[in-house]
């Protein structure tokens, strides 16, 4: 083994490197060239492999990856993100004499290629369900579940949304901050649902953001969904997410 290292010296710090610490030097590398959703994608996909986080990187076997897609309970698509990290890390360590063969390739995702754990039938509005919630269009909370369903946009851009987004002489607003690089647009204002823009615009003159809690502050989205989305379905017996008004507008 000594003759060997003479003849051929390796790094002995490589030698040790454990799989954050790849992570973290293939990282310094990677996140300057590719966009910021990609970035929270490896970001999460990495975060399903914390059984790995301590183990050194070289002595990693198929089984030891294998294991993290068998056990995490992600769906596929998240699956496939995390194969795809695993790919990226050791096509490093290779690069980088780190290890000298290369596992990520072996790891099986297909049989979880029906799995979604988290599924939800986001199915839309129908008709008579809508007729119902006009009927509350006084109430200033259904009124944002109305302009959901003629706008859109996905539930966390509406809360997020400032007034000086918004142009309402224009029926437009403008989101600025999304979940992809698509999603930085400008939104038309159905003329049915304008009054309610204007109403909630007019509230509270100090307040930066369009929609708000009764104090002025932020709506964050479990304080939005648990305290008024979800009574106000149920007071209708209306069983929908939020994200069933962004199915609801594209159909």
């Amino acid at each position: 083994m000594l003759a060997d290292y003479n003849k051929n010296p390796f790094d002995l710090k490589a030698a040790k490197m454990t799989f954050s610490d790849v992570y973290e030097e293939w990282s310094k590398r990677k996140y300057a060239s590719v966009s910021e959703s990609n970035v929270k994608g490896y970001i999460a996909s990495y975060k399903a492999c914390i059984s790995l986080y301590n183990k050194v990187f070289k002595d990693l076997k198929l089984v030891d990856l294998q294991e993290v897609i068998d056990t995490c309970g992600k769906n596929f698509p998240t699956l496939k993100k995390i194969k795809v990290l695993f790919n990226q890390l050791y096509d490093f360590a290779l690069k980088n004499d780190i290890c000298n063969k290369d596992y990520s390739s072996f790891v099986d995702i297909l049989q979880y290629k029906d799995r979604n754990p988290n599924k939800y039938d986001r199915n839309k509005f129908d008709k008579e369900e809508i007729t119902r919630i006009w009927e509350q269009k006084e109430d200033r909370y259904y009124q944002i579940i109305l302009m959901l369903l003629y706008n859109g946009v996905r539930i966390s851009e509406l809360l997020d949304l400032k007034k000086e987004n918004v142009h309402l002489e224009e029926q437009y607003f403008d989101v600025i901050s999304s979940k992809t690089e698509n999603g930085i647009r400008k939104v038309p204002i159905s003329d049915k649902v304008l009054p309610f823009y204007q109403s909630w615009f007019d509230s509270l003159p100090n307040c930066e953001y369009l929609l708000h809690t009764e104090d002025g502050k932020h709506f964050k989205y479990r304080n939005y969904y648990d305290r008024y989305f979800q009574p106000l379905m149920e007071q209708l017996k209306i069983d929908r997410t939020p994200h069933c008004c962004r199915h609801t507008c594209i159909s």
